[in-house]
């Protein structure tokens, strides 16, 4: 046996894929972090380094992280080893569960990884339950070094969800970030999925990629928008749809409803006055809208919505330049 494992200061940011324009953004804008790339990372792999969709900065001072990190190495560890064998005792002499993420020599790092106790990297089925087992983090950085931390802030592998996409079925491919949304309420609120019985507000449904999902689940949908639903929803049973603008009706011309969903394109704050409405009015107890970015983020408003009691702010794997604001309350 051997490997070594040392401790090293700083954290690592695993971008969302194609994200990393915006995680840098975020650090500028919203942290007032700038990253020192200019460093060559072959020389120290403790500088300020892209490692593919891995960002590892060596001076992180912050308790909060970036939205646009699907999850943060918060304990980084530099691992050197001689064998595959060797890396995956030394993975396992940390902790149990690991996932990998992979920039670089893929073929090692899958054996490595076969050499692990199971864990599931499969695409998922919806819906499914996060599990609440923590899951570390590890990457190649070339064929004799890890970088890895046993403590992340996500307890999906590499931390992301990707489903088996149903390519006939939805009217539009938004039915994946409300899949994403309610398993993540799920896991952070315990709150329980819509189902039969209960009743969805849905603000802008058209075409009906997330009241197909509810539906789906058995829950009744009062969807509201200017134009209709696709055909198959609007002949739906348990859909009851209005031509109307949504944002201009009130909590109490809906009333009393289990759960309400937006993912209106508009200013975010108008989105936070109209959540704030609701929230206010007591007629929900839970929410899941989309946080649509106009330009440049406004960064005071994202950290409003935040402040709301019983509120998380995530950016999911199917979000684009947009977050996702989840209010639950059992």
């Amino acid at each position: 046996m051997s490997f070594n494992i040392e401790k090293i200061k700083g954290v690592s940011f695993l971008a969302f894929p194609e994200m990393q324009g915006l995680l840098i953004s975020e650090l500028k804008t919203r942290f007032s972090y700038e990253p020192n790339l200019s460093l060559d990372p072959s020389i120290n792999f403790l500088n300020d380094a892209w490692y593919g969709d891995l960002l590892f900065l060596s001076n992180w001072t912050f308790t909060e992280y970036p939205y646009w990190a699907r999850t943060v190495l918060l304990e980084p560890l530099l691992i050197t080893f001689d064998s595959i064998t060797d890396a995956a005792q030394a993975l396992r002499s940390i902790q149990r569960s690991w996932a990998p993420y992979n920039f670089k020599s893929f073929r090692r790092s899958s054996l490595i990884q076969e050499k692990l106790p199971y864990v599931n990297l499969k695409n998922r089925n919806f819906p499914f339950e996060i599990p609440h087992s923590p899951i570390g983090l590890y990457t190649l950085l070339d064929e004799h070094t890890i970088l890895a931390s046993a403590s992340t802030t996500s307890c999906l592998p590499a931390g992301t969800v990707v489903w088996n996409e149903d390519h006939v079925n939805p009217p539009s491919r938004a039915y994946l970030k409300v899949q994403e949304a309610l398993v993540l309420a799920h896991h952070y609120f315990g709150v329980d999925l819509p189902y039969s019985g209960q009743k969805c507000f849905e603000a802008g449904a058209c075409p009906g990629g997330w009241t197909w999902v509810l539906v789906g689940l058995g829950a009744e949908v009062f969807a509201v928008d200017r134009a209709p639903l696709a055909s198959s929803l609007m002949e739906n049973p348990l859909v009851k749809f209005m031509a109307h603008d949504a944002f201009t009706l009130k909590p109490e011309d809906i009333g009393k409803v289990d759960w309400v969903f937006s993912d209106v394109i508009c200013y975010p704050e108008r989105l936070l006055e109209w959540v704030k409405k609701w929230l206010s009015s007591g007629l929900t107890k839970n929410m899941i809208c989309t946080i649509k970015m106009q330009g440049e983020i406004n960064w005071e408003t994202v950290k409003e919505f935040a402040s709301i009691p019983n509120s998380r702010i995530v950016h999911l794997n199917y979000n684009k330049h947009e977050l996702t604001f989840i209010h639950c309350e059992k």
